[in-house]
């Protein structure tokens, strides 16, 4: 074979592979800066909607965490999978609630993404951000409310915490468990007074939440 000869079965044995190269980052790019648009024709060319970037994070995921709502409904419709989690156990929905993103909150939720999940879920995320409305839509859609993470957080704790009072109020009035502690034995009291949150700490007190033993000794 001559070398000219050689030389083009070489490129064209090459070519789908900077073919596939080119349509990964493409896809990349358009579900983070939501160009929904660009998302349709590449997976109408063959593109998985499942493609992930090197942590895990699919399509939906990228586009979820930055609230780009037109392609997080493009990507619903061609059935990318909604419960999928990248290495940090983020799932579209958690990372949608922590940003505050209610509309994709919304479109996640209406196609059947679980509101649960091991670990911190997406209503601890909420609470922890302090997102009101988006904790709300997750109630509704059956988010289990006394979810623990892995070092005991709770919903109600974590808003606690971060000072989120219509969040807790929210929360306590959907039947939040204020004797619930983290692996250190913290109530939600607890994180509320160290953290100067009085206002959180009387409405827990009311609600008959308790301090811990040595944090009730400092108090009184």
């Amino acid at each position: 074979m001559s070398p000219k000869r050689l030389l083009t079965v070489v490129i064209a044995l090459s070519l789908p592979l900077f073919v596939q190269a080119a349509t990964y980052d493409d896809l990349i790019t358009a579900a983070k800066m939501g160009d929904a648009q660009e998302i349709a024709n590449l997976t109408a060319r063959g593109a998985s909607v499942d493609t992930t970037d090197i942590d895990g994070n699919t399509l939906l995921m990228l586009a979820a965490r930055d609230g780009h709502a037109g392609v997080v409904d493009i990507l619903i419709q061609q059935r990318a999978k909604l419960n999928a989690r990248n290495s940090d156990g983020d799932s579209a929905l958690r990372l949608a609630a922590f940003r505050g993103h209610q509309k994709v909150v919304e479109l996640l939720l209406a196609a059947g993404a679980t509101p649960n999940n091991p670990g911190w879920t997406p209503l601890a995320y909420a609470a922890f951000a302090g997102h009101l409305e988006i904790a709300r839509l997750l109630l509704k859609a059956g988010a289990n409310i006394n979810a623990a993470a892995e070092n005991g957080m709770t919903p109600l704790i974590v808003a606690a915490r971060n000072g989120h009072l219509p969040v807790v109020k929210l929360l306590l009035a959907n039947g939040a468990d204020v004797a619930l502690t983290t692996e250190a034995g913290d109530t939600a009291a607890d994180l509320a007074l160290r953290g100067g949150n009085t206002d959180i700490v009387d409405v827990l007190r009311q609600a008959g939440g308790r301090f811990s033993r040595s944090v009730d000794l400092e108090v009184r």
